[in-house]
């Protein structure tokens, strides 16, 4: 049988549509433009960061059912961002014909944390234990029962994003400033390193996995500051996170990317924490590091053409760049020139006109062939460049 082909994406009038507009859209923008496929995004900001890189943007609401509908009728595959978005209207456009990409099978899994926690005992997949509650009245009520100990780790079921939706609880009295709704209370975890595999899966089934990253995380914030590939962990731990994050990728069915967030425990335990179906903040560093990057790489999976070679090319570190504390307004990137004479760093400014704490408003790529000296200079990136107000 002659193998089918796949439709001319490159210089035609193919359109792919893709759920929201942020930094991680404009990143995949830069591949579809190299490659010249046509473009249409949708996000609520007037100024989101993807509005300059596509052929056409409309503003409106993930959220609402006929906004989604309506922006999907004249796209040929539609992907995603972000995860808050409608998913009922994902599921009538397929029932419709429409490719989709995650699928929505995979996505209503994804999208609620207390889900995917389930998903992952069903399935035979390591993770911190949990206890699932429909409302935040519960949890008080499980504590003085004896069925839930402090501290533990409270999420949000849905809507967590950048650190929000997470808190480590610690007394009653941290329950108070806890917005009521679904939630998952998870034992925390004595964890030597928190690691990420970024695995891709293309429509027709090719799969293939970037290095083991190391991720160290803001103490308050709980946001990612630095990414390092390759992670400094053992073999043998590395080949563990990659089974495990393979195992996930095989039984949720994605197609695109899906980052695995992972605990390395203290007996080297392999733990699944929670994940991402599109690009992540822990692949950032494979823009400068790697042969592929997994902005290119999201947009082959889904298109279903090869996939790319995922090895590095040397050792990368990302750095994220957020508002400073005590900073609101109009932006401004301190001493970005004293970065820029640095040995291998690449700064990504996202285009977020307004800066506020913690607000990521780009990163910050540092290769070198040594990792050691790679993670020197991208400690000086952190003490040096500022993201202050006007």
């Amino acid at each position: 049988m002659p193998v089918k082909e796949n439709p001319n994406y490159f210089s035609s009038n193919f359109n792919l549509g893709i759920l929201g507009g942020g930094q991680l859209g404009k990143m995949m923008l830069y591949e579809t433009r190299k490659f010249d496929i046509r473009t249409k995004v949708l996000d609520a900001s007037s100024e989101a960061p993807s509005k300059i890189a596509c052929n056409q943007f409309v503003q409106g609401d993930l959220m609402d059912y006929q906004t989604v509908l309506d922006f999907a009728t004249d796209v040929d595959v539609l992907t995603i961002e972000i995860e808050n978005v409608n998913v009922e209207a994902l599921e009538k456009l397929e029932d419709q014909g429409k490719t989709v990409y995650p699928p929505t099978k995979a996505l209503r899994i994804i999208q609620n944390k207390a889900k995917q926690k389930l998903f992952y005992v069903d399935n035979q997949i390591p993770t911190a234990d949990f206890s699932r509650f429909a409302y935040k009245s519960e949890i008080k009520d499980s504590i003085e029962n004896g069925g839930l100990q402090f501290p533990f780790i409270w999420k949000a079921a849905q809507f967590g994003y950048d650190g929000q939706g997470v808190k480590v609880v610690r007394k009653m009295e941290d329950l108070n400033a806890l917005p009521p709704g679904e939630c998952i209370a998870e034992e925390i975890i004595d964890f030597k390193n928190e690691l990420a595999v970024i695995v891709c899966r293309s429509a027709n089934g090719e799969i293939k996995t970037y290095p083991v990253v190391e991720m160290e995380f803001h103490p308050e914030a709980n946001q990612v500051e630095y990414v390092i590939c390759p992670a400094r962990i053992d073999e043998k731990v590395a080949e563990r996170a990659q089974e495990v994050a393979l195992k996930v990728s095989e039984k949720i069915e994605h197609v695109g990317l899906l980052a695995v967030e992972l605990f390395q425990t203290q007996t080297d335990e392999i733990l699944v924490n929670e994940v991402a179906p599109r690009p992540h903040n822990s692949g950032h560093y494979s823009i400068e590091a790697s042969y592929t990057n997994q902005f290119e790489q999201h947009i082959r999976a889904i298109l279903n053409l090869p996939l790319g070679e995922t090895k590095s090319k040397v050792a990368g570190i990302m750095v994220n760049l957020v508002g400073a504390e005590g900073h609101t307004g109009d932006v401004h990137y301190q001493n970005i020139e004293e970065i820029l004479a640095m040995e291998g760093v690449t700064p990504h400014i996202y285009g977020k006109k307004q800066t506020r704490p913690f607000r990521k408003m780009g990163h910050v790529t540092i290769v070198n062939q040594d990792i050691s000296k790679a993670r020197q200079i991208a400690q000086q990136v952190k003490e040096t460049i500022k993201v202050i107000s006007k």
